[in-house]
């Protein structure tokens, strides 16, 4: 039954291994190439998500909700823009590296549309490509299409706000045992393998 829970849980994992399955019985030179580029792409992740977890969980213990409002909120205005342009632009790492700390920052009462922001500016106008597409493409192309995207960003931004409220974004609440046990559990990182439940099982059931 636990296997089964494991597996209703990760569904989309369940179905990408089931695809492989499926691909290396029907083409197996296929099959051997997407999972070569596959381990690519999880060994950089492996690289890069324990950082980045251990980042946000420094910001989301050390750094007081209050200053994620004033810098982030709803009522930072142009500051709160400015500040997440410069985040987002001066962030290293692939974009999916800024989920989870979007995501917290969300929690901490960072508004949608500079979430957006961060998002945008992580993804398109990072300083670093910014350096290789002027390099490669020209100053001229590279600050043209910077501005343009800029601007693109923070309509973008405005539009969000109006269709996307915080009680839309699926932001779970952690299962405090921490006040009794002295341990925290982050329910998003679980994957319901039980081994926590297996090691200490008079604290965890």
């Amino acid at each position: 039954m636990k296997i089964i829970g494991i597996f209703k849980k990760n569904k989309l994992l369940t179905a990408v291994s089931l695809a492989y399955v499926i691909l290396f019985i029907a083409i197996p030179d296929k099959a051997y190439l997407s999972v070569k580029n596959s381990m690519y792409y999880i060994i950089e992740m492996l690289q890069i998500m324990p950082v980045i977890f251990i980042l946000t969980s420094i910001i989301e213990a050390w750094v007081p909700k209050e200053v994620i409002m004033k810098g982030f909120g709803e009522k930072a205005g142009i500051k709160g823009s400015v500040f997440s342009f410069l985040l987002g632009s001066f962030s290293a790492g692939p974009i999916y590296a800024a989920f989870p700390i979007c995501k917290m920052l969300l929690k901490k009462g960072a508004s949608i549309a500079n979430v957006v922001i961060i998002l945008s500016a992580w993804a398109v106008i990072k300083v670093p490509m910014l350096a290789n597409e002027a390099k490669f493409l020209g100053v001229q192309f590279m600050g043209i299409r910077w501005i343009l995207t800029v601007i693109a960003i923070i309509i973008i931004a405005y539009l969000m706000t109006i269709f996307v409220k915080k009680k839309d974004i699926p932001v779970q609440d952690e299962q405090d045992i921490g006040k009794v046990t002295g341990i925290d559990i982050k329910e998003q990182y679980c994957i319901g393998c039980g081994l926590c439940e297996n090691c200490c099982p008079g604290i965890l059931r």
